[in-house]
């Protein structure tokens, strides 16, 4: 038989567990993160100066949320943090002899991103899913989007759509034109490999792609089918 004092540890483990990680996602429901752990790593391993600054979801181009959507998670307005038919299909095209693609919604790289560390130990996979619940369960899907578009380094040191529209187009991220928004989505897969100022052949094709997805997702409105409250 277990012993009481056994339950009541676990019990005590386990209401800890749940403050130490609930706080801080209902504090960045509301504020404005000042960094992220993934900027914070790249600070720690590389000590290089890091491009970041965090405004307001309506500053953002609204081209630019659509584009990240059609190049990362077109499902996005619709689920709950997870895409398991692509999580499955991902599978199967390993299974296959193909790579191993990558599967994550924006609500898990926001929940890998801000509060997680880099690497692919069942640990943290476990906690990824862990904050990818809370995300979705305190946070609106705007405020997702909007904290995803601030912390995602959208070049080498460059974090977030402001500090990348500046550094690669001289303007606003407001103020991109639906060409540079899908530049600028098409070197998320490899922010650091891949420029939005100077793309590759392969950056060109993938923001072709991109263009024709956001158009047959219906454009901007399409995003107003997210969970905004």
């Amino acid at each position: 038989m277990i012993k009481k004092w056994f339950i009541r540890w676990m019990l005590r483990l386990i209401i800890a567990f749940m403050l130490i990680t609930v706080i801080p996602v209902l504090l960045f429901r509301w504020l404005p993160p000042p960094t992220s752990s993934v900027m914070l790593q790249r600070m720690l391993t590389e000590g290089a100066t890091q491009a970041y600054q965090w405004i307001p979801f309506d500053q953002i181009s609204a081209e630019l949320a659509l584009a990240v959507v059609a190049a990362e998670d077109q499902k996005f307005p619709y689920h709950w943090g997870f895409d398991f038919k692509a999580m499955i299909e991902a599978v199967k095209q390993k299974a296959g002899g193909g790579r191993l693609r990558g599967a994550s919604t924006l609500t898990q790289q926001v929940a890998r991103n801000l509060f997680l560390w880099q690497g692919r130990s069942y640990l943290r996979k476990g906690l990824e899913a862990w904050f990818t619940l809370l995300l979705e369960l305190l946070w609106s899907k705007q405020r997702i989007i909007e904290v995803y578009l601030n912390i995602a380094e959208m070049g080498e040191r460059i974090f977030g759509a402001e500090s990348a529209s500046r550094n690669f187009f001289g303007r606003s991220a407001g103020k991109i034109t639906q060409q540079q928004a899908a530049l600028l989505a098409a070197v998320l897969p490899s922010p650091t490999r891949y420029r939005a100022d100077f793309p590759s052949s392969y950056v060109l094709e993938r923001q072709q792609w991109i263009l024709r997805q956001m158009q047959q997702l219906g454009g901007v409105k399409y995003l107003q089918n997210s969970r905004q409250e």
